[in-house]
């Protein structure tokens, strides 16, 4: 990411996904040892400092893209993050999203890549 960041191509994270960032690197059951808080900040000021980054977030009309996509996939319980994420990124016409959760596959009308699998 530190190309994307440091590059002129525009790029985008929705908001969740920074939020998930935060949770995830700094638990102890996932990584030994986690992420201090002081660490994983500074990261995300990194991000949010790039002069190409834009930080996608839901829009008015975000009720009725969630609504649809929860409906057509059937999403329910944990999985309605991810159709959170899907939707805010269907909403701003993200291309492709960057992920290693293959649960995003759910939502076809999102492409997503693996930037970890060649």
């Amino acid at each position: 990411m530190a190309g994307l960041a440091e590059g002129s191509s525009q790029w985008a994270i929705p908001w969740p996904c920074l939020h998930e960032f935060i949770s995830i690197v700094t638990r102890a059951h996932v990584f030994d040892p986690p992420s201090t808080l002081s660490e994983t900040l500074v990261q995300v000021e990194f991000w949010l400092e790039s002069r190409s980054i834009i930080i996608l977030a839901e829009a008015d009309d975000y009720w009725g893209h969630l609504k649809q996509i929860l409906l057509a996939t059937r999403t329910t319980g944990a999985k309605v993050h991810d159709a959170r994420i899907a939707s805010i990124c269907l909403q701003h016409g993200v291309r492709e999203f960057w992920t290693a959760d293959r649960d995003f596959s759910r939502f076809p009308e999102l492409k997503t890549f693996n930037p970890l699998v060649r």
